[in-house]
């Protein structure tokens, strides 16, 4: 059974169990009970799982979103949040695009800063300045930005 889906994907697929070799071999009571019935008993039987193959299916995908909002929940307990103020100090990843500084390999710092946030955009984006008020670079997202503790 799959964790997601609360199912076999084989039971999914074609709405039955697998019915392995051995269990042939070896009768099992679900193999006894098929050999014993006639061709018309199985038709209908096998019409009706069939049938109860569409509830399988839609049960299967509850139990699929109800999967994917725990996973969410458990994941967005770890996020958090960062927003930054006018005025705020902050770091920003050192980016390797810019090759205004010399590269020291990798002792290179990750982070250079700190910066003053100037202007906060909608979109999450920040324009930052030095604290000589000198403009640095273009709108930088959030996600390359951290606080910056004195």
């Amino acid at each position: 059974m799959r964790t997601p889906t609360k199912a076999t994907l084989f039971s999914l697929e074609y709405g039955c169990e697998v019915v392995l070799p051995l269990e042939i071999q070896i009768p099992s009571l679900r193999v006894i009970l098929t050999t014993e019935m006639t061709n018309e008993e199985k038709h209908r039987l096998r019409l009706q799982e069939l049938e109860a193959l569409d509830d399988k299916c839609l049960q299967a995908q509850q139990q699929i979103e109800l999967y994917q909002t725990r996973i969410t929940r458990a994941f967005n307990k770890k996020v958090q949040e960062r927003t930054f103020k006018k005025g705020n100090l902050v770091l920003a990843v050192r980016r390797p695009m810019v090759m205004t500084h010399k590269t020291k390999g990798k002792f290179q710092p990750k982070w250079e800063g700190p910066f003053v946030v100037e202007s906060v955009y909608s979109n999450r984006a920040y324009r930052l300045i030095t604290p000589d008020s000198d403009t640095l670079m273009m709108p930088i997202n959030d996600k390359f930005l951290k606080k910056y503790y004195p």
